[in-house]
């Protein structure tokens, strides 16, 4: 070997040794960053939550909704040592609290008390959907079920389901329905009752279902779709009549009204509550959060308040982040299909 050829030999192997070292220094460096990303999610795990949560609850003070979050939402701040307080984000048939959860930043201290019609609404009833229900959130855990009533003015011919079935068919398209507005769970609750019957209403949308029950009261509507415990008091007045639960189980508030399919009548209309987050929240906050919902829902006294609201707390093989996921992809199957055949959508 010559002396240039020596030169050349060392120069390349002083290259190869250079690039060697460079890669292991960038594999350092690597390891180094993932370590300090590590070391931040093992540091926010263990500080979350280190202000207030907001819990957005997407109707009115004083509903049945709102009332539930507030009765969550004591057992949630003692059990997860921050208060966490709920904003009422009304509007849109539930859209706009779903919308305002979905663009918060995925920090976990935004949340929302999802229902039927936040995570129905945008995808089954809007040609232009504000949000997507299923990949814009982070699924934390299904709370309980609130059944729906089928009740009518209290001159009605029908005290039964398969009696309140014939008359829609022998009077087809002249029986009316009030609801709290297009998506909310009284409409698309008669929606599933229209479409399991085989029969066409016709819908009139209010502002609540109070209003709507006070048509009712005063004949001028004939029937609705109503939370169990909304129309509880109007129905042990004698003011309107319990036809069905449409609900697979008996409501606990309403326990002497029959179900649906107790009549023959394959149907399951529920509304229920969950708790999401916005995309993107690191899964301690999310945990965290989980796990205070389940406290809240194991307590005696909590859960004795949410049954005397009509809810059903789900078992717990039902209150898992993977359940809820499935379980909002069923419901946007399981409603698809009448709310398309009732002719609801889409809203350009």
């Amino acid at each position: 070997m010559t002396r240039n050829d020596k030169r050349a030999y060392n120069l390349s192997e002083l290259n190869r040794q250079g690039a060697k070292m460079s890669a292991v220094s960038k594999w350092r460096a690597g390891a180094v960053v993932a370590a300090a990303f590590c070391a931040a999610g093992a540091a926010q795990a263990q500080t979350f939550p280190e202000r207030p949560i907001t819990m957005v609850v997407a109707a009115a003070a004083g509903g049945p909704i709102d009332v539930f979050g507030r009765i969550i939402v004591e057992r949630m701040s003692t059990a997860i040592g921050q208060r966490v307080v709920i904003e009422n984000v009304g509007g849109g048939g539930g859209t706009i609290g779903g919308q305002r959860v979905a663009r918060a930043a995925p920090d976990g201290y935004t949340i929302l008390l999802g229902t039927l019609a936040t995570q129905a609404n945008p995808q089954l009833l809007s040609a232009k959907p504000l949000y997507n229900p299923v990949d814009d959130f982070v699924h934390i855990g299904l709370i309980a079920e609130l059944p729906l009533i089928l009740v009518a003015r209290k001159d009605l011919p029908a005290n039964t389901v398969q009696e309140f079935a014939a008359y829609a068919k022998a009077n087809p398209g002249k029986l009316n329905f009030g609801s709290a507005g297009v998506g909310s769970a009284s409409h698309l609750g008669c929606v599933l009752l229209a479409n399991a019957l085989g029969v066409q209403f016709q819908h009139i949308a209010y502002r609540g279902t109070g209003p709507a029950m006070q048509d009712l009261q005063g004949g001028r509507l004939d029937f609705l779709c109503d939370i169990a415990v909304s129309a509880v008091g109007m129905v042990d007045s004698g003011a309107v009549k319990a036809i069905a639960t449409l609900s697979k189980t008996r409501a606990p508030v309403l326990p002497n009204v029959p179900t649906a399919s107790e009549g023959g009548t394959n149907i399951d209309a529920s509304t229920w509550t969950a708790l999401f987050a916005p995309k993107g929240t690191p899964a301690p906050a999310a945990e965290k959060i989980h796990q205070a919902m389940i406290e809240a829902m194991n307590a005696p006294e909590i859960r004795t308040q949410l049954e005397k609201l009509g809810a059903v707390i789900v078992a717990p093989e039902r209150r898992s982040n993977a359940y809820l996921l499935g379980y909002v992809k069923s419901e946007l199957e399981k409603w698809g299909k009448p709310i398309r055949e009732s002719g609801a959508i889409p809203n350009e």
